[in-house]
């Protein structure tokens, strides 16, 4: 029988076996052993030569070592914001036989509180709780977690139970539609800060192997392409249109480096705060869904800048894929032979402002998609916590979460609206191709004559 000491100021727990003086063990002559005492170590049986316990000592120091990987120290944890995926156990301690005479050692295992995620993933949970928590019906939230349950699931190990697909989605979800920080992401589910923040990127990386390329499409097939164009023609009267492009920007910490290339002018000059940003172009359908995304370009390049970076003016554009095709955009972005923006200068005539109102329009279901995405998707609106090479993985992932709750049908809360504020600045060179300009004109005294210009002389 074994008398049991507690240690209450490092919060550690030893067991001494019968007989022995704290003392004397506490200053054994093992050269190796560490000033302070291991976390949950059991100490050996005493010996009558020290140096044989000192030897056994030593056989179970690579073991000692390897549970100081697996335990986080307390301060630290707290300081720094760490946690290992084992923090997720409601156990409130875990034994591991190491072998060695004398038994094993005990690991303990932090006791979280999983009230919230308990009630959010009960069958009784009410509908509408569970849609304003996480932005999606459970219907879709259950479909996400199928598509990506082979891909971010985890297998059992002897110390453990892995975190099940369902609550490795939610913390997700959860994270992208609050943008809370990821402390308090932790007491909703339970989980050790740094599990959350791991779950959240392997996740989104997960949407962007599984689901990108299903729910972000460009409609290639000619039957795709002519069904937008006749849902854009039949809402502003403007032929061959397959997309509507806008761009927005993402506020981000000040980064480490390159700063200035981040500096967020306009932005800085509305708000009197010093601003920082990343862009986000995309282009959607007549639905609302996006169907090219471009992401991560520095908050000091202009639209036009960020378009001709962009993977769309390279593979489709520049290509001559998008040949008898329009795609809108604004005044920030050049007029080209794929690309309709609208008239710049001064003294317009009455077709050129009936063609510049058509164009509103169509840019407005653009604006509209992305002032849904930031309003379904709180973690757009405010600097996050995400590093900036992890970023676009989240914004990524953001848009098919999107997509796939749009095309279920499922609408934004008005509680959680949002009001985008991109300012449109004139492209430098506005106009880059003169056959591009006359086919604009055309459209122009097309849509003047046509009648779909009524509504403009009745304001």
């Amino acid at each position: 029988m074994s008398t049991s000491y507690t240690e209450a100021q490092f919060g550690f727990l030893f067991e001494f076996p019968a007989g022995e003086d704290l003392n004397s063990w506490f200053t054994s002559p093992c050269e190796d052993q560490p000033a302070t005492p291991p976390v949950a170590f059991q100490a050996p049986v005493a010996m009558a030569d020290p140096r044989k316990r000192a030897a056994e000592y030593q056989l179970t120091e690579g073991e000692e070592s390897g549970a100081k990987r697996q335990r986080s120290p307390t301060r630290s944890r707290e300081n720094s914001g760490g946690s290992n995926e084992g923090d997720h156990d409601n156990m409130s301690e875990v034994a591991a036989a190491v072998g060695g005479r004398g038994g094993g050692r005990r690991m303990w295992v932090k006791e979280r509180d999983r009230e919230w995620w308990d009630r959010m993933s009960s069958p009784f949970c009410p509908e509408e709780e569970f849609r304003r928590a996480f932005r999606m019906s459970r219907a879709t939230f259950e479909a996400v977690c199928e598509e990506l349950g082979a891909a971010v699931a985890k297998e059992d190990t002897m110390l453990r139970a892995a975190i099940p697909v369902r609550q490795r989605v939610a913390v997700c979800i959860w994270r992208l539609a609050t943008g809370e920080p990821l402390r308090l992401v932790s007491k909703r589910f339970g989980l050790g800060i740094s599990t959350c923040h791991k779950l959240v990127l392997e996740v989104c990386t997960a949407i962007k192997a599984v689901l990108m390329q299903k729910a972000v499409q460009w409609p290639e097939a000619p039957d795709a392409a002519a069904d937008v164009a006749a849902r854009f023609k039949a809402a502003s009267g403007i032929p061959n249109v397959v997309g509507a492009m806008y761009t927005t920007h993402i506020p981000i910490v000040a980064p480490k480096n390159n700063v200035a290339a981040y500096y967020n002018r306009r932005h800085t000059e509305r708000n009197q705060k010093t601003s920082y940003s990343i862009t986000m172009q995309g282009v959607v359908d007549a639905a609302g869904a996006f169907t090219d995304v471009c992401i991560g370009w520095s908050g000091s390049m202009s639209d036009a800048d960020v378009l001709d970076s962009s993977a769309l003016y390279a593979l489709r554009g520049a290509a001559g894929l998008l040949q008898g095709q329009w795609v809108v955009g604004g005044a920030g972005y050049p007029l080209m032979d794929w690309l309709l923006v609208p008239y710049t200068h001064q003294n317009m005539t009455w077709a050129q402002h009936v063609f510049n109102e058509r164009v509103d329009g169509v840019r407005a279901v653009a604006r509209d998609a992305f002032q849904r995405l930031k309003a379904r998707w709180g973690c757009l609106q405010k600097r996050t916590e995400v590093k900036l090479q992890d970023l676009p993985i989240v914004l990524g992932a953001c848009c098919v979460l999107h997509n796939i709750c749009e095309r279920a049908g499922e609408a934004v809360d008005p509680e959680i609206s949002f009001q985008l504020f991109d300012d449109d600045m004139v492209a430098e060179n506005p106009v880059r191709s003169q056959a591009a300009a006359s086919a604009r004109d055309n459209i122009a005294h097309n849509l003047l004559h046509s009648g779909a210009g009524a509504g403009f002389f009745l304001k």
